[in-house]
């Protein structure tokens, strides 16, 4: 993919990474931020011009210090797609990108297309509480966030040799500020009352998720449905919370398939 910086009106700088041709489609990631290898938008960018923009505090540029709250990130978010000059993108997000995916429906959900969230985070039910990802070093993530957990050390890591004290302190303190602007949103809880809003979300929706999937349960996939009016429902085997990157070819499958 090929990358280039725009400038939204709100003046925040962002990277954005693009590839394909065709019918846009606008991909946010979740906290983890952009992986050096994305084959689901590989597969994607086949059929619709891509467009992945990095989040303030994700990459490069700076500016993640104007955005301070969950309607910060939504608005970014529709900035970005005017000043890319987008109309009725398709909509993609993943984890808390799924989460602001679904603000930014909410918001305008006639600017979008049709709307796919995989394992987006925003939703709390107090009888099944998620796991803190916050309190959770890194040498933990991949057992949390992947089904297999030496799978998901080489792509968290992207082949860093944590035994080497520099590697390690560069990761260490990018994954601090990763972790400080996602915070805005999901510390101590992902729950910023989008439970209120999802009526709002009338485009055609798709949900993703891996079975294994143990930072947000699969059980909250049934809330999402519950509370959202055109949202039908693929699970994954074999994939736990980064579904995208353990099952890509399911998940870019069922992705096609939904956008048409």
């Amino acid at each position: 993919m090929k990358s280039r910086t725009i400038e939204t009106r709100k003046g925040i700088r962002c990277q954005v990474r693009e590839a394909g041709k065709g019918a846009p489609l606008v991909y946010l990631h979740g906290a983890g931020g952009p992986m050096p290898e994305e084959p689901v938008l590989e597969r994607l960018a086949e059929r619709f011009h891509v467009f992945a923009p990095v989040w303030p505090g994700f990459g490069e540029e700076e500016g993640e210090e104007l955005l301070e709250d969950m309607l910060d990130f939504t608005l970014h978010g529709w900035d970005v797609i005017e000043t890319l000059g987008l109309e009725r993108p398709h909509l993609v997000g993943h984890s808390m990108g799924g989460m602001i995916a679904a603000e930014m429906a909410c918001v305008n959900d006639r600017g979008l297309g049709k709307l796919a969230l995989i394992a987006p985070a925003g939703l709390w039910i107090d009888e099944h509480p998620l796991p803190d990802m916050f309190a959770v070093t890194p040498f933990e993530l991949p057992a949390l966030l992947f089904a297999d957990p030496a799978a998901g050390q080489k792509v968290l890591t992207a082949g860093l040799d944590f035994t080497d004290d520099e590697a390690l302190t560069n990761f260490m303190i990018g994954n601090a500020r990763r972790l400080g602007t996602a915070g805005k949103i999901l510390f101590p809880i992902p729950n910023r009352r989008l439970s209120k809003r999802l009526y709002r979300m009338t485009r055609e929706t798709l949900l993703v998720w891996g079975r294994q999937d143990q930072l947000i349960f699969p059980l909250y996939a049934k809330r999402w449905q519950e509370l959202v009016p055109q949202a039908e429902l693929h699970e994954v085997d074999g994939a736990a919370h980064m579904v995208p990157y353990e099952q890509p070819t399911e998940v870019a499958d069922a992705l096609l398939r939904f956008l048409g």
